[in-house]
C-alpha cells in the first residue's frame, strides 16, 4: 500500500534549510560531548560510580517517605524512583569517588528501620565502583567509534567510498543529534542510552542504505537528466516506504516508552528521537551530502580541463 501516493518534494532544493537545522543539531551534541567529557552531564551510576537498588514493599510507599527515612541515616542526595505499582522503589545514589561497597546494605539497613511496618524485599542491587565507571565511558566511546568506522567500510564497499562517507557523517549527525537532545532535557546517561544510540546508528543506517540503492539504480538508468532530478525522484519512490517504516517503529518505541516502566523509559526516549531524527537525515543529510560531493567533483573536472 501507497499511503504516500506519487510524490514530487523537493528535498535538494531545500537542503540549505536541513544544513541550518543540521548544524544547530550538530553544535548541540558537541556541547553534549563536552560537557560529558567534564563530568558536566547527568552521569548514570554505569559512567560515575555509585549503587543501585530496587527493593518491594509489602504495600504502596510515598517516595517523600522513602526520601526522608534515608536522609535520617545519613544517607543524602539519592535518587528515589517509584513504579506503577506503587510499591516497587528503585533507589540510586552517585558516587564519583571513594568506595561504595556495603552502601546497598546500609539502605536496606535504613528502610528496614524506618519503616518497620511495611516489609520490603530487595529484588536487584548494582554497585559501580568509579575506576569501573570510567573504563566503561571508553568502552562506549570505542564501541560507537568501531560501529561508524564499520559503516564507512561497508558502505564504501556496497557503492562507492563517496557514499561511505556520507553515511558516516549522517549517522554521526544522528548520534550527536540524539546524544545533545538526551542532554538538553538532563536525562540520565547510562549503558542503556549508549545501546539506544548505537541502534539509531543502526536504524540509520539501514534507512539510508534503502534511499542509496535506489539513487545508485536511478544514476544508472536516467544518465541524460540533472543531478538534483534523478535524486529527488529517487528519495520520492522510496519515500513511503521509508516513511511507514518509520511509522511503525515509532509505534514500537511509543509502547515500549509509555508501558515499558521505568527503568527502561529514558532507553525508549532516546530511540523514538532516533527514528524521526535518522529518517530526517536519510532524506536531507545522506543525499544532499552525496549531491554536493559529486557537483563539486565535476565542477573540479571541468576547471582542470
Amino acid at each position: 500500500m501507497e499511503i504516500l501516493g506519487k510524490t514530487n518534494f523537493d528535498f535538494i532544493g531545500k537542503r540549505s534549510i536541513a544544513y541550518a537545522v543540521s548544524t544547530a543539531l550538530l553544535l548541540l551534541g558537541i556541547v553534549a560531548v563536552i560537557q560529558i567529557s567534564r563530568g558536566a552531564a547527568n552521569m548514570g551510576i554505569d559512567f560515575a560510580g555509585g549503587t543501585s537498588i530496587q527493593v518491594k514493599f509489602a504495600q504502596s510507599v510515598d517516595l517523600g517517605v522513602v526520601r526522608e527515612a534515608l536522609a535520617k541515616n545519613g544517607i543524602k542526595d539519592s535518587e528515589p524512583q517509584q513504579f506503577a505499582d506503587g510499591r516497587s522503589v528503585m533507589i540510586r545514589l552517585k558516587r564519583g569517588t571513594g568506595e561504595v561497597a556495603g552502601t546497598a546494605d546500609l539502605v536496606q539497613a535504613a528502610l528496614r528501620k524506618e519503616l518497620a511496618s511495611n516489609p520490603l524485599t530487595v529484588e536487584a542491587s548494582t554497585e559501580v565502583g568509579p575506576a569501573i565507571g570510567k573504563e566503561l565511558q571508553q568502552k562506549a566511546l570505542l564501541a560507537i567509534v568501531i560501529s561508524l568506522a564499520g559503516i564507512v567500510l561497508y558502505i564504501a564497499w556496497r557503492f562507492e567510498f563517496r557514499f561511505g562517507v556520507a553515511a558516516t557523517i549522517a549517522t554521526f549527525h544522528d548520534v550527536l543529534a540524539v546524544l545533545g537532545i538526551v542532554f538538553i532535557l538532563h536525562k540520565e546517561i547510562t549503558l542503556l542510552i549508549v545501546t539506544a544510540l548505537l541502534t539509531v546508528a543502526g536504524y540509520s543506517l539501514t534507512d539510508t542504505v534503502v534511499v542509496y540503492d535506489r539513487i545508485r539504480e536511478n544514476l544508472r538508468a536516467r544518465r541524460k537528466e540533472q543531478l538534483a532530478d534523478i535524486m529527488n525522484a529517487s528519495i520520492n519512490q522510496v519515500l513511503s516506504r521509508t516513511a511507514m517504516t518509520s511509522f511503525t517503529t515509532l509505534l514500537a518505541a511509543l509502547a515500549l516508552f509509555l508501558l515499558g516502566g521505568e527503568v527502561l523509559h529514558d532507553f525508549a526516549f532516546a530511540l523514538l528521537i532516533g527514528i524521526l531524527v535518522g529518517t530526517y537525515s536519510s532524506w536531507f543529510v545522506a543525499s544532499p551530502i552525496i549531491y554536493e560531493w559529486r557537483v563539486r567533483a565535476e565542477a573540479a573536472r571541468r576547471a582542470r580541463r
